[in-house]
């Protein structure tokens, strides 16, 4: 099954969603899609919530996946993006999300900003979201 994703931008947030099963080649191509949102829509604060996604990436797939994610984020700045770069907080759920945290330190590491939760209220505070502002997106559809 595809990786679908589903966003609503309101200011400089971006709110996206993504269901479905992971595969390395869908889980970058949405993030390209993601990306394509982050620039039509100026958002320097993006909650990528992935409750849903099913799956167990392997080492090497998360790490290519952030190496993916953050080169994409660097392209940003080279291609003329003057602010700082967007921050990403990704809400998952084990198998997905990595106990060990190895696509964020990697990511991190080549320059992106974000940070992997396991609960979304967390990362709506790490970004600095007004909860009540995002209830409307985040409810479980």
């Amino acid at each position: 099954m595809a990786m679908i994703v589903k966003a609503k931008p309101s200011a400089d947030f971006l709110y996206v969603r993504i269901d479905g099963d992971f595969s390395l080649d869908e889980a970058t191509r949405t993030f390209g899609v993601v990306i394509d949102m982050v620039v039509a829509n100026n958002s320097r604060r993006v909650l990528f919530d992935g409750r849903t996604i099913v799956g167990d990436p392997s080492p090497i797939q998360r790490f290519y996946y952030a190496a993916f994610a953050s080169d994409s984020v660097n392209l940003l700045r080279a291609n003329g993006w003057i602010q700082d770069p967007p921050r990403f907080a990704y809400v998952l759920h084990e198998p997905v999300l990595d106990p060990l945290r190895l696509g964020q330190i990697v990511a991190k590491k080549r320059g992106m900003n974000l940070k992997a939760f396991d609960n979304i209220d967390e990362a709506i505070r790490w970004l600095r979201l007004k909860p009540k502002d995002v209830k409307y997106m985040t409810a479980p559809q």
